[in-house]
């Protein structure tokens, strides 16, 4: 019989201590030195104990630091999915925005039949880094077709709520459609949301669409692990979400 790794053995020990709450929500883990002292390992193997309690969301993922223990993640229903910042303040966050990139660019096909605009359309790229009370939650990459582009381009850089604001142009949204995976941590994610490369994200990609069924936006959404839980209800009367089989190798843009 083989038998389990001793990083596995170590992060199970670690993630009973941290949910038999020894250490408390924000409560910090003793460092890799001392846990490498503990169980008589080197620092390689902690760290790969580490790895799984981050991928489980359980503790904060930056290098060069003791481990934070986190929160409960908060749970966002699919009725406030559509805005961040209402979401946030439901849950007594305060919710901040700054954007970190924005451009006009051709639609490439891709962008061309979420948003159902012709080939020769040009978009306005949007990447957003999104705060809960200061803290690095999610990064928010958004294509906007003409009309939204031209109002979403003229907004202050740390506008809070883009949805507020489209609304009080009478831009409204009607309906959504998510789809929800995990993706891994590219560098300049790692960088903005203060994780490591590799490092597990939620991902949601979002399209958005007017009372018309006119699409408003096409996003995609990287949230830092413990920062966010999306609970969907099912009914005999009601099935808003359908399971898909994911190809390897297709991200199923």
């Amino acid at each position: 019989m083989t038998q389990e790794p001793r990083y596995r053995r170590i992060a199970e020990e670690l993630r009973h201590a941290i949910t038999e709450h020894a250490y408390g929500p924000g409560g910090k883990l003793p460092s890799e030195g001392a846990l490498a002292g503990q169980y008589e390992v080197s620092r390689g193997t902690i760290r790969q104990a580490l790895m799984l309690l981050r991928q489980d969301g359980l503790v904060t993922s930056r290098r060069g630091t003791r481990r934070v223990v986190l929160d409960d993640a908060p749970v966002q229903d699919f009725a406030q999915m559509q805005s961040f910042a209402r979401w946030a303040r439901s849950i007594g966050e305060t919710p901040e925005g700054r954007v970190v990139g924005q451009g006009w660019h051709p639609a490439d096909p891709n962008e061309q039949r979420h948003l159902r605009i012709d080939a020769d359309a040009r978009v306005l790229h949007v990447m957003r880094l999104r705060l809960l009370s200061g803290r690095p939650a999610m990064l928010e990459r958004t294509v906007y077709p003409e009309l939204a582009g031209t109002i979403v381009e003229n907004l202050a850089s740390d506008t809070v709520s883009v949805t507020e604001f489209l609304e009080s142009a009478g831009i409204f949204v009607a309906d959504a459609e998510h789809t929800i995976d995990l993706v891994l941590a590219a560098p300049e994610d790692a960088e903005l949301l203060g994780c490591a490369p590799g490092d597990p994200l939620l991902r949601e990609r979002r399209r958005s669409t007017d009372p018309a069924g006119v699409p408003l936006e096409w996003s995609e959404d990287r949230y830092v692990p413990g920062s966010v839980a999306f609970v969907v209800h099912n009914s005999l009367a009601s099935t808003p979400m359908t399971r898909q089989h994911m190809v390897p190798g297709n991200s199923g843009s």
